[in-house]
């Protein structure tokens, strides 16, 4: 049953995360925007395909809690082993360049992160720690609050305290 709880969770938080995804976008003024899931449940690669100035996308979305069950800040988010190839493989069938976005929540803010999966310079994961220094990608959003109940979506345990 707990398995079967977090995977609701997991897969709930994606699909928030694919939602913040769209309406930034849309703030950012990119055209033809359309969710890829919507007729291919886990195309190869991306969630999102669109465009602006003419330069065609495609986007892997990354909607993680900010911190880990641990406390710890989750400072990399995994894009899976043969996420090259993928990428690859979308890029031809979009005749569209690989990006990704990752979006970060947490209770009552989120921060939102872009960038091209080339600069990423061969590895596997998101560093979102040296997003939020703005070292790698652009910052489309920081700590910017948001206002729905974050409980069900977070991984920390809570600690009744008292208080």
């Amino acid at each position: 049953m707990e398995n079967k709880k977090e995977a609701a969770r997991k897969m709930s938080l994606g699909e928030l995360g694919e939602l913040f995804a769209l309406k930034a976008l849309v703030d950012k003024k990119f055209d033809r925007i359309r969710n890829l899931n919507d007729n291919i449940m886990n195309e190869t690669f991306a969630d999102i395909e669109c465009e602006k100035d003419g330069v065609s996308y495609i986007i892997s979305v990354k909607a993680r809690n900010k911190y880990q069950k641990d406390g710890t800040l989750n400072s990399r988010y995994n894009l899976g082993a043969d996420v090259y190839e993928k990428a690859q493989s979308a890029e031809k069938k979009y005749n569209a360049s690989a990006y990704w976005m990752a979006i970060q929540f947490d209770y009552k803010s989120f921060s939102i992160y872009f960038g091209s999966l080339k600069e990423l310079n061969g590895s596997k994961s998101i560093p979102v720690d040296k997003c939020e220094k703005g070292l790698i990608g652009e910052i489309w959003e920081f700590n910017k609050r948001h206002y729905f109940d974050f409980e069900f979506y977070t991984n920390q345990i809570k600690i009744n305290t008292g208080l």
